[in-house]
């Protein structure tokens, strides 16, 4: 697996949404000094990812080669089985913590929180007909940390 830096895929990113790009913009756009961005742009020519093309004196194109559209594709498929695995770690957990509920005939509960490990959990609940309550009364649940936690709501 060919191994990417995070400026460097920003990059190829930028480049495959604007060939016409400059690295002013590359610079303001990815929050990196116009060098830098020089930089990692020459790197990506030299290994064959990104070829460039005089317009003008002052204009070039960037475009990304096969291979830099390989290494794109590559990095950005890892990214989402990686999110998917995560997403799917925290489902089985809200899943869990749902069904111990059930069991327990807890049938609304309060969720705590506003963030994506919450709206799992929200969604959880929701489906298997827990209903998910606007306030806080009786049962509580929140993100803590990586893990999800039930607390009696006073």
């Amino acid at each position: 697996m060919t191994e990417i830096k995070q400026h460097e895929y920003a990059l190829l990113d930028e480049i495959a949404q604007d060939s016409m790009v400059t690295q002013a913009n590359l610079s303001d756009r990815l929050g990196i000094a116009v060098g830098s961005v020089n930089w990692y742009i020459k790197r990506l020519i030299t290994r064959g990812w990104v070829k460039v093309s005089h317009l003008d004196r002052t204009r070039l194109k960037y475009d990304l080669t096969a291979e830099g559209m390989a290494v794109f594709t590559q990095r950005a498929m890892l990214y989402a089985r990686d999110s998917l695995k995560v997403y799917s770690n925290y489902r089985k957990k809200a899943k869990a913590l749902v069904a111990e509920l059930k069991q327990k005939e807890i049938n609304q509960v309060y969720i705590e929180g506003d963030d994506n490990l919450v709206d799992i959990l929200r969604l959880t609940c929701i489906e298997d007909g827990i209903l998910v309550l606007d306030s806080p009364n009786g049962i509580k649940l929140k993100a803590d940390g990586q893990e999800y936690r039930v607390v009696v709501a006073s």
